[in-house]
């Protein structure tokens, strides 16, 4: 870059549409290495986002640009099924390791949304029937397939009247769940009660093709639900001959602690929507599921241009070999034990922090009212800010922006985790100061 590009900012909102420029925070950046973005202004910024959960090896990892300028010298560009390329093929050889066992055939995208739109399509067509169920507050994209099934937040699809015949069922909030109960078993009755009401009320069984649910609630706040949840959800589509699908998009990779969320709660879907993670921030995604069930798929049924680029297949491979050779994924596990103990240590001293929800280096961070104990997204805003200020760049989920999303690429280490932390403590004193809030009220 030859000269600074100050002057372009002041005309974002003339050059982008503002649903792709209204965002927090638009730092302008020149580089990215590591954990951590360059900007515009000189300044280092500690990158607790990981560009949403994509750059799982860091960013710029060396492996993965080598990988990348080597396959540009040979294919830019290869419509899958015209030619055919090594790439997307040892990409799918290669996923097979690192899957749940019998996900083992692949449709590669651009996108998550992209997956999610092929996982309801091959279960629709599979099954002959017309009807999905998905879960309350999750997130699946934005694509009028996709959001027909995103509850995460009802702006998402005001005046849109997404397309689909979708039904929605609760998701297990813990902090729902009664003191005196246990939420395996309160939540297993719950989800009993709630398909009986479905079934009984709106749709029978036999004409509902797909549940499709996120292992763990992204965009709608990093809720974690408990394991017998979701093994009651897979009992109920084995009864029913019902497929299940999870939405991985952002769970995939090392993110939760293994390869795969479905890994963590030891639930294997019929159907898994991956992307995000898979290629280090390049756009690739894939709709996995059995061979058995691909082969129900016909040629023409469903089609890609872009899909499975041959640059960005390779660019997935370096990011397998890398959480391999670099043992991220148990890195993964144990930095987010390390930051969960941090932040509970944190929420001991700062009642403005309502719940901490992780697993691995999924973490959630909510931040509440202190007199009332709501969700405060207005206060968290001026938190990221804060934090920003510093030096450190957070971003934000849940139904009212209430919950800070902690999710560093998976090479974080226990002094960034440390420092990162320690500036979210002094971004809450300070907010705390502006609003005259003092400890005693707590």
């Amino acid at each position: 870059m030859t000269e600074p590009w100050n002057h372009l900012m002041d005309h974002l909102s003339d050059l982008l549409a503002p649903s792709m420029a209204k965002d927090h925070p638009n730092l302008p950046v020149v580089k990215a290495e590591g954990c951590y973005y360059y900007g515009l202004d000189g300044r280092k910024y500690l990158d607790f986002t990981s560009g949403i959960a994509t750059a799982n090896t860091g960013h710029r990892h060396p492996k993965v640009i080598h990988a990348i300028k080597e396959a540009a010298d040979h294919l830019m560009h290869g419509p899958s099924g015209v030619i055919m390329y090594e790439s997307i093929l040892r990409l799918a050889e290669e996923l097979k390791t690192i899957l749940p066992k019998g996900l083992d055939c692949f449709f590669f995208a651009n996108s998550g949304t992209e997956a999610i739109e092929g996982a309801i399509k091959l279960a629709k067509h599979v099954t002959k029937r017309p009807y999905v169920v998905s879960f309350m507050g999750c997130f699946h994209g934005r694509s009028l397939g996709a959001l027909s099934v995103t509850t995460s937040k009802s702006k998402y699809r005001k005046f849109l009247q997404p397309t689909g015949l979708v039904y929605q069922v609760p998701y297990a909030n813990p902090k729902e769940c009664p003191v005196h109960e246990d939420p395996e078993e309160y939540f297993k009755k719950k989800l009993e009660n709630d398909f009986d009401i479905l079934f009984k009320h709106q749709v029978t069984p036999e004409e509902v093709a797909c549940m499709i649910i996120e292992p763990v609630l992204g965009e709608g706040g990093y809720i974690i639900p408990p394991k017998g949840w979701l093994e009651k959800i897979r009992e109920v589509c084995d009864e029913h001959g019902i497929l299940l699908i999870f939405d991985e998009v952002q769970t995939g990779f090392g993110r939760t602690g293994d390869w795969f969320a479905s890994q963590t709660f030891g639930v294997t879907p019929d159907i898994m929507a991956i992307a995000k993670g898979i290629a280090s921030g390049l756009p690739l995604s894939a709709t996995v599921a059995s061979k058995e069930l691909m082969e129900k798929w016909p040629i023409g049924s469903h089609g890609t241009t872009f899909g499975g680029n041959p640059i960005a297949c390779s660019a997935a491979l370096a990011t397998i070999e890398v959480l391999k050779e670099e043992n991220l994924i148990a890195n993964s596990k144990m930095m987010g034990d390390y930051a969960t103990k941090k932040l509970t240590e944190l929420k001991a001293q700062q009642p403005i922090i309502g719940s901490i929800r992780s697993v691995g280096l999924m973490i959630g961070i909510e931040i509440v009212d202190p007199y009332t104990g709501e969700p405060d997204g207005y206060t968290l805003l001026e938190i990221l800010n804060k934090c920003l200020e510093k030096g450190v760049l957070f971003y934000l989920c849940g139904n009212s922006g209430e919950v800070i999303r902690m999710i560093p690429p998976l090479t974080v280490t226990k002094q960034e985790i440390d420092t990162g932390i320690q500036v979210l403590n002094e971004a809450i004193i300070e907010v705390k100061k502006v609003a005259n809030i003092q400890p005693t009220s707590f």
